[in-house]
């Protein structure tokens, strides 16, 4: 069983998958920052200082130790732009590598023959070449 486990684990579509994970988290959090941090208090300063994560309908509010319940639709508009942002980021990223690829892909040379069979070719290019 840990052997098993031991190929799984080790397969590299399972480390690139959670390589993956890793950075995607620690790029939303860079995102989340940039959204939160530059873009929405801009947003604000543009709509009247309005800050989108107080944002919300009270539907029952605050009586004593009941907490007030609340639509926060403006913490919604705001992972709206985090999902944006970092869906954007992302393609761009995309793209970036295909380009990448696609130049090794065109310096990739053709795979040089073996030896045996540069030989062959050169005997019968001769018997050809006789007749």
């Amino acid at each position: 069983m840990l052997k098993d486990f031991k190929e799984f684990a080790f397969k590299g579509n399972v480390l690139d998958m959670a390589i993956g994970v890793i950075i995607g988290g620690a790029f939303g959090k860079i995102v989340t920052s940039l959204v939160n941090d530059l873009i929405m208090p801009i947003i604000s300063i543009l709509i009247g200082g309005l800050n989108f994560t107080d944002l919300k309908y009270v539907i029952t509010p605050k009586h004593g130790d009941i907490a007030e319940n609340a639509i926060a639709y403006g913490s919604f508009i705001q992972n709206v732009v985090n999902f944006f942002i970092i869906a954007f980021c992302i393609f761009i990223f995309v793209r970036l590598i295909e380009k990448f690829k696609k130049k090794e892909e065109v310096k990739v040379e053709a795979p040089k023959k073996a030896d045996d069979v540069v030989l062959l070719e050169e005997i019968r290019d001769l018997l050809k070449a006789k007749k």
